[in-house]
């Protein structure tokens, strides 16, 4: 017979449910007070553990900022081909998905935190390193051809699509704010708009699948899974 697992903490709890508001009804619409309410428990009981609710948005971001290091890499000694580029985007969509509310309401949360204004700028950074790193393997590989000015435009490009692209969704679709399943659905595309910054510039095999894919061809969800070191271990 199986052990019991511990009961979680109520930090724990209390940044699960928090991270869950957050992301369904938006930051700025949640209180310390919803999140006591939800919780079941007292103000105070919630206050033991987090001074106020920045304190609690922090931790969230702490969280997000170390899983975010981690998926920002290919695995070591591997150069991705274009189907793992995409899968890796896709990848990616998912993660966004669940830390969504840093995203939608990025500009809100970087004009009263300090903290996240500070190191949101670095991952943004790293972000644009990361995809510029990506076009130069293809382009080593003969599977896309651009200069590194061009490159540095693209990178540029896709840090900022990947960014706010959730925040363009809202602005295109107010009305499907509460409707997760749908938001979550065209969360994807932004795999298809990044792919399409880089189509100009792609070359054979790379350029064929690119083709296949936004023609319909080749089903989006059929390219090989992305896997971080980590997890393939």
């Amino acid at each position: 017979m199986a052990e019991a697992k511990p009961p979680r903490r109520t930090r724990e709890r209390i940044l699960e449910l928090s991270l869950k508001l957050f992301n369904q009804i938006g930051e700025p619409n949640v209180t310390t007070t919803t999140i006591a309410e939800e919780m079941d428990i007292s103000p105070g009981n919630l206050y033991y553990h987090f001074r106020n609710k920045d304190d609690i948005i922090n931790s969230i971001f702490a969280q997000f900022e170390l899983e975010i290091e981690r998926r920002l890499r290919f695995p070591e000694d591997h150069k991705p081909t274009i189907d793992e580029v995409w899968a890796y985007l896709q990848y990616m969509a998912d993660f966004t998905w669940t830390y969504r509310f840093l995203y939608r309401d990025l500009n809100d949360l970087l004009a009263r935190n300090r903290t996240l204004e500070t190191h949101f700028k670095q991952i943004i950074g790293h972000k644009v390193r990361f995809a510029q790193d990506m076009c130069e393997i293809l382009v080593a590989d003969d599977e896309m051809v651009a200069t590194p000015e061009e490159i540095k435009v693209i990178a540029t490009n896709i840090g900022v699509i990947a960014t706010y692209w959730l925040s363009y969704q809202f602005v295109m679709n107010p009305r499907k704010y509460n409707d997760q399943d749908a938001i979550q659905a065209e969360l994807h595309q932004v795999s298809v708009q990044i792919l399409s910054l880089m189509a100009p510039y792609l070359r054979g095999r790379s350029r064929r699948l690119f083709d296949d894919l936004v023609s319909g061809k080749l089903p989006r969800r059929e390219f090989h899974d992305y896997r971080t070191p980590k997890e393939v271990s």
